[in-house]
Parts: C-alpha cells; structure tokens; sequence
C-alpha cells in the first residue's frame, strides 16, 4: 500500500539543516545557500524508451540513473547539488518491491554527492515505470555555466570518453559534478552542456545557442572502448558512434586557450582523475565543421537522439 511504502521511504531520509520543513508534510522547505543562486532542472524517465527493466536493468540501477542525469544537468551549469524530489508512477503489479529497490539505488547517489532528499510523490496504474528527478543546485551569482557564451577562438574540451553507452554506461551513469565544481573554481569557462543526446548534437545546441561555429577535429574525439565494441558488432565506426550514441553524460566545454592548456595539464589527478581532452576550437559562423587528419575541412551533420512527436 502506498501509506506504508511512504512510511518506509521517510524513515529512511536522514536529517538535513538545509530543510527546514523536512519530508512528509504537503512540501518541503528548502533553506537556500547564502550568497547564492538557485538552480533547478528536471528529467523524465520511461520504461520502453529510456530503459527496459530485465536482468541487465535493475530497479535500483534505474534509481541511480534518474538522479544521476539531473546531478548531470547541474554539472553542465558548474553547480552544487543541493536537493532533490522524485515523483514516480509505480505498476500496480510489484509496485511497492520495485520501489523500494528504485529508491535504495537514489539514496546511494545522493548520499555520495550530498543531496537531501526533500520529497516527491507516488503514484499506482497500470503503465509502465515512470520516474521523474527535480534536482535543485546553487551556484555564486551570476557564476553559472551556459550554452549561449561560446566565443570565437575559445577552446572545445571534454571530459572522458564517448560512444557505445547502450552496452551498459547509460544506466551506470557518473555525473561529474565534483570535476565541474573544481572546473568552476579554478579555470575560466564561457559556455558548457552535457552529453545526454549525442556529442556532435549537444556540441550544435551550444553553437546554436552561441551564434557560434565548432569546429571538430576528427581524429582528437576520445572514443570510448564501448564505441569500438558496437562498431565491431553493427559495422558502424567507432567515431560515429562517439559522436552520436549519446548517454554519456560527460561534459563539453568551450574555453579561453589559456584555461582550456592549463585544465588539460591538470587532468589525471584528484579530482580531475579522468581524460580530459581539447577535440577543436569555436569559430565565427554557425553550425559544425569537422576537420580530417590532413587538415581537410566538410560541414558536420549533427547526430544524436531526439524524441519524436506525431502532429
């Protein structure tokens, strides 16, 4: 019944001086940061489209992925994880052993990046497994990362490595929030996202949104080893499905030279321990332009997922 798995969900939620009015009453109150800004994002995840519960996807797996791409969301605007409320709609058929289990996969993520969790909502049907992760954030005044500050001549740079996430990334998913709040902090960045939908189509959202043009050099693209794995098995190549698979969730950032050298160098050690790579530079125009090995330069056509509506 739902009464007693919201018994069981609260008692579980430890004190935090950050909520004033805790969980379980009709809202949380939260008490903001001093000095800071707010920062609020929020995701959907859907059986049948996001995931497929099996024996490869576990309910505590689809737990960590649903706070893990909104923690994402706050990385990419170089901020502090404060809060987050979840609001699921459960089958009625196993509902409460499945939530349960969604709910032990939040508390380890959020317990690991210091996120109270404030609240949220159950609901019973006989759909699928619906979840949905508001993350609340904080960051210095006017300090937040944006995808419209990329200038000509910045510096693109990524974190990690891309492609082949559907082999298992995508529902281990690592938020790099502590390597964005050191980036933050220490190095100066104009424009940023994450990689949700694709690299080559996240890095055009933030050229469109710049006025800007990227310019990728092909051969500098950090593939990851589960890129070169699908591409073995479907015949594709491994640099297309870097730079389309999405759910990598690494961070794309458009910096000043300088900066981007200086954060480059610093890669390898805490809390940068992961590749941290320059892939091209921005550009006046619009658009992508990807660059051969031998210099040579052709318009790059934008490739990723995009969630399709019938009119």
């Amino acid at each position: 019944m739902e009464t007693d798995f919201i018994a069981w969900l609260v008692s579980r939620l430890p004190a935090d001086q950050r909520l004033e009015v805790p969980p379980g009453d009709d809202a949380a109150v939260l008490r903001p940061p001093a000095h800071r800004r707010t920062v609020v994002t929020v995701d959907m995840l859907m059986e049948g489209t996001d995931f497929v519960l099996g024996p490869d996807c576990s309910a505590r797996a689809i737990g960590h992925k649903a706070l893990a791409v909104s923690l994402s969301d706050l990385a990419a605007m170089g901020a502090r994880p404060e809060a987050a409320v979840v609001a699921v709609a459960l089958p009625r058929h196993g509902g409460d052993t499945l939530g349960r289990e969604i709910e032990v996969g939040i508390e380890a993520l959020a317990a690991e990046h210091g996120v109270t969790l404030a609240g949220g909502d159950t609901n019973a049907w006989d759909g699928p497994l619906v979840i949905s992760t508001t993350a609340i954030g904080s960051v210095r005044p006017g300090a937040a990362w944006r995808r419209d500050g990329a200038r000509a001549g910045d510096v693109l740079v990524v974190t990690g490595a891309f492609g082949g996430s559907l082999l298992g990334r995508h529902l281990a998913v690592v938020p790099r929030v502590r390597e964005a709040i050191f980036i933050a902090e220490h190095f100066a960045v104009h424009a940023a996202i994450d990689c949700s939908d694709g690299l080559s189509l996240d890095l055009s959202r933030m050229m469109a949104a710049s006025g800007t043009c990227g310019v990728v050099r092909l051969a500098d693209v950090p593939i990851h080893a589960d890129a070169r794995r699908r591409a073995a098995r479907d015949g594709g190549t491994a640099l297309d499905h870097a730079l389309g698979d999405g759910e990598d969730f690494e961070l794309i950032l458009a910096m000043p030279p300088e900066a981007a050298s200086a954060l480059v160098a610093a890669a390898g050690t805490a809390p940068l321990d992961l590749p941290i790579t320059m892939i091209g530079t921005v550009a006046a125009g619009t658009g992508l332009v990807a660059e051969a090995p031998d210099g040579g330069r052709s318009p790059l056509e934008p490739r990723g997922y995009v969630h399709a509506f019938d009119s």
